[in-house]
């Protein structure tokens, strides 16, 4: 009996499958997005086939012109994509054969669509990673670029939401930066375990048929080819692996974002946020909300899920390929246009922020920032720490009983609480004397600031692009 089934898998089915099944199982909806790679990809294979003599030149020259007719097409919005024929492989095959008859079907000679949609996935997978980490690049070179601005602009650091220590604003921002660094390394060997080639697994054993694996690799750009078959096309770690480090990403700029809000909250008013990064409120006309803030940390918590998706998707897989990997492409999907909005709009909104200085510096004199300071001071002059310390705590509980800052005590005051404190105290009291003092690799003297600053952009020159 002849199937009447409209699928390529029809041949041993004597019916198509149910409507709810078509549309229960499609994934041309979302999957379409990797046309242009399965497109290379395809070019790749034929170019290879007919290296090893599968296809003749000319076969091969009008096998690749079609599937290039077809990426205009799709570049153009103007291809209709038929979820009857399930995915973006089988419409565009599909599509070719419509084309040039029937030497399409040619084509998919020693490939499976296993094979086929991981090569996809790693191709359009590493040139997301390529504009993530630019974007990334332009992020943190601003960030340095405000370190610079900013180095001389005191203002107070935090432990426990407390004031604890002075520090710099550009101190501040070269701490986000070395978050960021770290995400930028983590991102080139997440690009690293993606660029190896799966195509000439086909199904899950290899094939029969000779093939290149290498000159196909060569071509596409990837550095190695997967030597076993069954990883080869079971393998989505390194998907994984990309969520992972797309949801430290989120991290970082959730915690970013998180100081945002507060640094623009009235009470503190340590920035101001240009108007198109902010919302209003529907009942209150006052109102100035720094809602993309809080959206990238909102959607952290969406980017953290998706680790969760990917990893159970991926735990009760047995060897090789099963159904259950169609699932990763939205998730990753998402991640990808997740992250990438959030980088990018992250830098628009910090580029374009106004430092109120005077707050920052009005704020860092509150919590009697520089007990430290004075405490370092008095082991310099030979008091052991620990009585230092107390010592400090006593001064500092007469200066809140008092209302004033330790810097506005008299000489004689503070000499009631150790002979040691002499004139030169206040030199390390002042919030300026307290930044200075610590005159060393990453403290926050502003001249050792300003070398940080130099340093994290000279490291960021010296990334290698991708390849």
């Amino acid at each position: 009996m002849t199937s009447s089934s409209h699928q390529t898998w029809g041949g041993r089915f004597a019916s198509a499958p149910a409507r709810r099944v078509q549309a229960f199982t499609e994934s041309v909806s979302f999957d379409q997005r990797l046309a242009e790679a399965d497109i290379r990809g395809s070019i790749a294979h034929a170019r290879m086939l007919a290296h090893i003599g599968v296809l003749t030149d000319q076969e091969f020259n009008t096998i690749a012109d079609g599937l290039r007719r077809i990426d205009k097409r799709i570049s153009a919005g103007d291809f209709e994509w038929r979820t009857a024929l399930e995915d973006v492989h089988m419409n565009i095959e599909s599509a070719l054969t419509d084309d040039i008859g029937d030497l399409g079907k040619k084509l998919h000679t020693a490939r499976s669509r296993n094979d086929q949609i991981a090569t996809d996935i790693r191709l359009w997978l590493r040139e997301s990673i390529d504009e993530l980490a630019a974007n990334l690049a332009h992020l943190r070179r601003t960030l340095i670029n405000l370190a610079e601005r900013e180095a001389h602009t005191i203002m107070p650091g935090l432990t426990h939401l407390q004031v604890a220590q002075p520090v710099t604003f550009g101190h501040h921002m070269l701490a986000w930066e070395a978050m960021l660094a770290r995400d930028s390394e983590r991102l080139a060997e997440v690009r690293a375990r993606v660029n190896h080639l799966p195509l000439g697994a086909a199904a899950l054993a290899g094939t029969t048929f000779a093939i290149d694996r290498e000159m196909v690799a060569r071509e596409l750009g990837f550095e190695h080819v997967i030597d076993n078959s069954l990883d080869a096309v079971s393998d989505r770690d390194f998907a994984i692996d990309f969520a992972n480090c797309a949801s430290l990403i989120m991290t970082h700029l959730s915690r970013a974002a998180e100081e945002i809000v507060m640094w623009v909250a009235p009470a503190s008013a340590f920035i101001e946020l240009p108007d198109g990064y902010c919302t209003g409120s529907s009942i209150m006309p006052q109102k100035k909300n720094p809602d993309i803030a809080e959206l990238i940390r909102g959607k952290t918590g969406r980017t953290n899920g998706h680790v969760v998706a990917l990893l159970t998707l991926t735990k009760g897989q047995p060897l090789a390929y099963n159904r259950d990997n169609q699932e990763d492409k939205q998730t990753l999907f998402d991640l990808v246009d997740t992250v990438g909005a959030s980088v990018v709009i992250f830098t628009d909104m910090v580029s374009n922020m106004q430092v109120n200085a005077e707050n920052c510096r009005q704020a860092a004199k509150l919590g009697y920032a520089t007990a430290t300071d004075l405490a370092d001071y008095l082991v310099r002059k030979d008091v052991a720490f620990r009585d230092a310390h107390r010592i400090v705590g006593n001064a500092v509980a007469h200066a809140i009983s008092a209302e004033c800052d330790l810097a506005d005590l008299a000489l004689t005051t503070l000499q009631q609480f150790s002979p040691a404190i002499e004139s030169d105290v206040f030199d390390v009291l002042t919030l300026e004397g307290s930044v200075a003092a610590r005159d060393h690799i990453g403290g926050t003297a502003p001249s050792q600031v300003l070398a940080a600053a130099h340093r994290a952009r000279e490291r960021l020159s010296a990334e290698a692009p991708a390849a």
